[in-house]
């Protein structure tokens, strides 16, 4: 095989498959890189991602910290970053024209806040470099035979060299059955990012509130989050409730779904500090109404509400608590109890654990141990990451790496 014969076909047209193409496209120009979408839309998370702004990846840059916000596949992407990451992403965009700006809470965005941006800079490389890419084109099958790779499409079979898969995470199930077939271990799929459901509870009527601070736990298990709340229609979501689906992803689906949630509204304060506080409160403005007290930071709504959860009316003189009230809104502030029952997918950023077992892959050129000449990229493996722009460096670092691994450079 001379190098001008070399063909890649890479199998998904999203943010893993796109940089996988063009990878394979910049290290080898000589090849023949085909792009293959089984939908009649490019790039379908990209453009929903951050609210339609793109969150493309999050200012941390360092391997070894980057790699904590992934529940799954840390090791392995610690691995790929250190090759591949952060940095690199950022220079690439830039010199696509993207220039990408850091939000307070980490998560990086186009200057733009437009999706298209990237999706546009995305297309313009493939273009650019002469990848063929082609839309509606499902690959139902894959065989190899004597060293070459025959893929079904609709239009018939494509044969290739080297295949880089970046399928995603919805398909998981119903596409694994032919890399199975190959030897490779599937880890099954669960969803990872979601909020929790509260039916019928009245906290539901404070849609809208965000509580800043606040310690999540799931009864009965060692699952544990902290950071900022939101309270929804339909119960609870923010940063801390999707870190707790992600990192209880597999635990929460054992529990299917129905488990209590224990709230600490305090944070980390802890139950004698806060007990301290009310106490100094107290003693200085005894006749001050507990509705208008000023030693915690939440918000107002969300202190009514628990005020009247802890039975307490909200024009009670502080002065009058006494030992049993005191007790019982601390027990409501570090220690309220929800019962959770269902979830609800975090569209914007839509993500399943498991996939590809990492045993099983190179992390220096995404190909298969077991298949040699598959490599994969993307969702398609056991990688997931917590909200905040980890889930696409992950697409963008494994899709280079496996593209220029398929390239043979």
């Amino acid at each position: 095989m001379t190098q001008a014969s070399l063909r890649i076909v890479v199998i998904g047209g999203g943010a893993a498959g796109h940089m996988a193409a063009i990878s394979a496209k910049t290290q080898r120009p000589d090849a023949e890189v085909l792009l293959l979408e089984k939908s009649d839309k490019w790039l379908a998370k990209v453009r929903i991602s951050g609210g339609g702004r793109c969150n493309v990846t999050h200012h941390c840059a360092e391997p070894r910290k980057l790699a904590r916000h992934y529940p799954r596949g840390g090791s392995f992407v610690r691995k790929v970053f250190a090759v591949w990451g952060q940095p690199e992403v950022v220079a690439w965009f830039a010199e696509q024209g993207v220039v990408l700006k850091i939000e307070p809470d980490g998560r990086m965005f186009p200057i733009t806040d437009d999706s298209r941006t990237v999706i546009d800079a995305l297309q313009r490389a493939v273009r650019s470099l002469g990848v063929e890419a082609r839309m509606q084109s499902p690959v139902s099958r894959i065989e190899q035979k004597g060293g070459v790779w025959s893929l079904s499409v609709p239009e018939g079979t494509i044969n290739a060299d080297r295949v880089v898969v970046a399928t995603g995470g919805s398909p998981k199930d119903e596409g694994m059955a032919w890399l199975q077939k190959f030897g490779h271990e599937v880890v099954p799929a669960v969803p990872s990012l979601f909020t929790f459901n509260l039916p019928g509870d009245p906290i539901r009527e404070l849609m809208g509130v965000v509580a800043a601070n606040v310690r999540l736990r799931v009864a009965g298990t060692k699952l544990e989050s902290t950071g900022p709340l939101l309270i929804t229609h339909w119960g609870l979501s923010g940063p801390a409730v999707l870190r707790l689906s992600a990192f209880g992803a597999r635990v929460l689906h054992d529990l299917r779904y129905e488990y209590i949630v224990l709230v600490d509204w305090l944070g980390e304060l802890g139950e004698k500090a806060a007990r301290e506080l009310l106490h100094v409160e107290a003693n200085a403005h005894p006749r001050r109404q507990i509705v208008n007290a000023e030693c915690f930071t939440l918000p107002a709504r969300l202190w009514s509400y628990l005020l009247l959860r802890a039975g307490l009316p909200l024009e009670k003189p502080l002065g009058e608590l006494g030992r049993k009230g005191m007790d019982r809104l601390l027990d409501v502030l570090t220690n309220d109890r929800y019962q959770a029952r269902g979830k609800t997918t975090f569209k914007e950023e839509f993500v399943t654990a498991g996939g590809l077992a990492l045993h099983q892959v190179d992390p220096a050129t995404m190909e298969s141990r077991v298949a040699p000449g598959l490599h994969f990229a993307g969702e398609v493996l056991d990688i997931d990451g917590i909200t905040g722009g980890f889930n696409f460096q992950a697409a963008w670092s494994t899709g280079w790496l496996a593209g220029k691994g398929a390239a043979g450079r």
